[in-house]
């Protein structure tokens, strides 16, 4: 699946994984990314809602140009159920 990432892709995974938390990270580069390995679509309430292997998780509404801690930590854990994370990330 990392493979089906190009290099933009991939800074974005690796500003997800970053420790300190990463504050700049903006919801158009994460929704790139997950439309890359999945099908995400923003439901009537304004929540993102993202689609992998017939599993949804929702990652809440987009209130400004950046993620919030809270979802930078909820898209980590999503990716990280799908295999990635930081060794993953640098391995590319």
């Amino acid at each position: 699946m990392l493979s089906k990432l190009d290099h933009h892709h991939r800074v974005t995974l690796e500003k997800l994984f970053t420790h300190p938390l990463n504050h700049n990270i903006q919801w158009r580069d994460v929704c790139a990314l997950l439309e890359r390995i999945g099908d995400v679509h923003e439901t009537h309430r304004g929540n993102w809602a993202v689609t992998v292997g017939g599993e949804t998780v929702s990652f809440g509404p987009t209130r400004t140009r950046d993620l919030t801690e809270e979802q930078v930590i909820k898209v980590r854990n999503f990716l990280r159920s799908l295999g990635f994370g930081p060794a993953r990330v640098s391995a590319a």
